[in-house]
């Protein structure tokens, strides 16, 4: 069976037309992917920041330096009561302004009760 001209052109002009959909899907993925892990990051950092406060350390300090860099710059820590770090996950699609992300950790005192 012989492929006609007509259809291969067909099937290039369909392939051009979801060339932009499958992009647009890829980059979804990404950012979902980008900001699961600056969620993932900013939890660790939290954990770190509540672990250093435990014993007394500098908590801001400890959240900040379990950062990845990329996300040091816009991080905001507060260690008033349960740690709290803020971190913006960065946008991949274009016009899509940075994800605000929050975590916080916090050991607590325990209970000595028996």
């Amino acid at each position: 069976m012989a492929i006609r001209a007509d259809q291969r052109a067909q099937a290039s002009v369909e392939l051009v037309a979801v060339l932009p959909l499958l992009a647009i899907l890829v980059l979804a993925a990404g950012q979902l992917v980008v900001a699961g892990y600056a969620l993932w990051s900013a939890g660790a950092a939290a954990r770190a920041g509540a672990r250093a406060a435990h014993v007394g350390g500098d908590a801001e300090a400890a959240a900040r330096s379990a950062l990845p860099e990329p996300l040091r710059g816009t991080a905001r820590v507060r260690d008033a009561g349960p740690v709290e770090v803020r971190v913006e996950a960065p946008a991949l699609i274009p016009g899509l302004r940075a994800i605000p992300l929050r975590a916080s950790a916090d050991l607590g005192a325990g209970s000595d009760d028996g």
